[in-house]
């Protein structure tokens, strides 16, 4: 049963977005994703503090003027008293802003679906977790490559105990686009993510490195329980981090390394994660998302293609179109909000979802950032062994 299948189709969820104005790359992708599956309807935005950038941005948009709002408080308000006001909402907005637009919206009593890092501080997001559970609202945060479906294969393979106790996890994130100091040239994406007033202590450990952390948690299952973080800064005059090195030491005994570098030339988004057990190894890259390759030991490599032979109960859950038509990042992406649907949808009938339902949650949000975390204490105190606070 595919996710469609499964997401218990009826009305659309009525969909809020806060940040993701016009030429916001983030933003677009995020109402791609809500829609590709048909759950979500955009009907209200904040797209822009700047009053008529958020105008223009909701005629693009086609929302109706007395739901494009220049302020977030007052979109929360507004929305929270109407009768079809919105149900969910998503943040797509620089790092420093998460935090305050997530608990107006908690408090208003909307689902939150936050791009990541949840907030740059991990007290704030322990916050924001508890608030979801108090107000019994749906927090979750995208991830979005734990949505691809050989990532899901994966992640049941190991579950199923295929390639047996796991031993050793790499992954890696590899990015050539601030190779020289692209931040003072105006481009805005360079900008608010090379300034700790806006993106927080993490530079490259927060903006992708926390991705590569997530995948390799999701997949393998295992917790982190500390880490030994050399984070590096390359361009002259950059005021965070470009570059991180990290070990990793899971609880149970596997060991892991993390590289995270957006100064790697000749890298456009290269994602790789390898994990090895005593039985097998699994490869997977986000570049080539349909090929999943599992080496059972002492026997040939096996190419396992996303809808092909081979494929799974839960890569085909997340799958939509037949073999040998590619599914990729939008498709990973549009997987997170498919299941976000089935959750509230779950929640707003007072049953519990179904048990293959699957996303990133505050949980995982609030993990995030303490890797941050530790991995900043780590490199700052000479790459000491740091005690993981999860």
């Amino acid at each position: 049963m595919t996710i469609e299948e499964g997401a218990d189709m009826g009305r659309r969820i009525r969909l809020g977005m806060v940040g993701g104005g016009r030429d916001a790359f983030i933003g677009k992708v995020h109402r791609i994703a809500a829609r590709l599956d048909d759950h979500f309807v955009l009907v209200a935005g904040a797209l822009s503090s700047d009053a008529e950038r958020a105008q223009r941005s909701g005629i693009d948009l086609r929302l109706a003027a007395e739901r494009t709002y220049v302020d977030y408080m007052e979109m929360s308000r507004s929305e929270a008293m109407r009768r079809d006001g919105i149900e969910a909402v998503s943040i797509v907005t620089p790092n420093d802003s998460h935090f305050a637009i997530a608990k107006a919206f908690l408090e208003s009593g909307m689902h939150v679906i936050c791009d990541k890092p949840l907030t740059t501080d991990s007290a704030d997001a322990e916050t924001l977790v508890k608030l979801a559970a108090a107000k019994d609202r749906i927090l979750a945060v995208t991830y979005n490559y734990s949505g691809s479906p050989l990532i899901r294969q994966a992640r049941a393979m190991v579950a199923e105990g295929i390639l047996g106790n796991i031993r050793l996890v790499n992954v890696e994130y590899v990015q050539d686009w601030l190779s020289s100091a692209l931040e003072n040239t105006g481009q805005k994406q360079a900008a608010w993510r090379t300034d700790p007033a806006r993106s927080g202590i993490g530079g490259c450990i927060g903006d992708i490195g926390t991705h590569a952390f997530h995948l390799a948690c999701f997949v393998t299952g295992l917790d982190l329980e500390e880490l030994s973080a050399e984070l590096s800064t390359f361009v002259h005059g950059r005021r965070l981090d470009d570059n991180a090195q990290v070990l990793l030491r899971f609880k149970g005994g596997a060991r892991g390394s993390l590289w995270a570098s957006q100064v790697a030339p000749g890298n456009e988004n290269s994602l790789r994660l390898r994990v090895y057990g005593e039985r097998g190894g699994l490869e997977w890259h986000q570049e080539a998302p349909n090929r999943l390759l599992h080496t059972p030991l002492g026997e040939s490599t096996r190419v396992i293609t996303r809808a092909g032979a081979g494929a799974n109960a839960a890569a085909e859950r997340a799958t939509r179109v037949p073999s040998g038509h590619p599914e990729g990042y939008l498709e990973a992406f549009a997987t997170i909000y498919a299941e976000v649907a089935a959750a509230i949808r779950a929640r707003s009938q007072d049953r519990p979802p179904s048990p293959e339902i699957t996303f990133p949650t505050g949980d995982d949000g609030l993990a995030g950032v303490r890797f941050v975390e530790a991995a900043v204490a780590s490199s700052r105190n000479g790459a000491a062994w740091t005690r993981f606070g999860g």
